[in-house]
């Protein structure tokens, strides 16, 4: 088992590990009908799409995009797609090319819509004591997320008033790469002045999140189990360090940790 050593950068995933997350039923009817109202209001009367084609279309290309996802967990160093590449070949591909001369200019704004009305979010148990905690301590603190908008998310820890406990915001469409590359965690320790080897990295996925922080050579590779975390798209062989059942737990590893710091363990 790895040392448990006091990290000076704690890194964290933010879907499942900062937040649990939980798909809103009614998400493809809405973005659907923002879309739709785009191509009705266009200039160009060549760019409808009947409202119930875009929402087969938007499922269509969440599903596909997901699967691409998956796939990409495999490569050493992946890419994340562009918002133009999920509009315009996931969702959109098939439509006029009047309909996507429209969509694309927007598919940023759009890829912001989808991922608030594609899920709620709730902070996970024991997650601000912990990030006070740790900053109180001097530990420097940093989300690493693979996302279709980071913007999302950055909106979120403002609107739930903890955006200052955290030193950096690292996500997968504004860096153009996406885990388990393992650069986004080095960019993330080497923004944050703090060796990857003394980090600690927390996630939930085995495929994105271990397999990046093994790749990276992080002090401390900890997955944090949440709704999916055992879905593997494919056998991971890589093991974490830890695997935690909460923030709580979380938490009470960080104290071991600090404990062992000042007894000199």
């Amino acid at each position: 088992m790895t040392e448990l050593n006091k990290p000076h950068a704690l890194l964290l995933d933010f879907g499942g590990v900062v937040a649990a997350t939980t798909k809103k039923p009614n998400w493809v009817a809405e973005i659907a009908e923002i879309v739709h109202s785009l191509l009705t209001n266009a200039d160009d009367p060549r760019a409808e799409v009947p409202k119930d084609v875009i929402a087969l279309d938007i499922r269509a290309g969440a599903t596909a995009a997901g699967h691409w996802k998956d796939a990409m967990s495999r490569p050493y160093t992946p890419r994340e797609m562009t918002y133009a590449e999920y509009w315009g070949d996931f969702v959109g591909a098939d439509w006029p090319d009047a309909a996507r001369a429209v969509i694309l200019p927007e598919a940023e704004e759009l890829c912001r819509k989808l991922g608030h009305l594609r899920q709620d979010r709730e902070l996970r148990g024991g997650m601000v004591e912990l990030l006070k905690l740790a900053r109180a301590d001097g530990v420097k603190i940093g989300i690493v997320s693979n996302s279709l908008s980071g913007q999302v998310h950055r909106e979120y820890l403002a609107q739930e008033g903890i955006s200052e406990l955290f030193d950096i915001e690292i996500y997968s469409d504004e860096v153009a790469m996406r885990k388990p590359n393992p650069r986004i965690i080095e960019l993330a320790a080497d923004e944050l002045g703090v060796a990857v080897g003394e980090s600690w990295y927390v996630g939930d996925n085995f495929d994105r999140d271990v397999i990046c922080g093994a790749r990276a050579g992080v002090g401390m590779n900890i997955l944090l189990e949440a709704r999916d975390t055992y879905k593997l798209p494919f056998e991971v062989r890589l093991q974490p360090d830890r695997i935690l059942a909460d923030g709580h737990a979380l938490l009470a590893l960080y104290r071991e940790a600090s404990q062992h710091e000042a007894v000199g363990v």
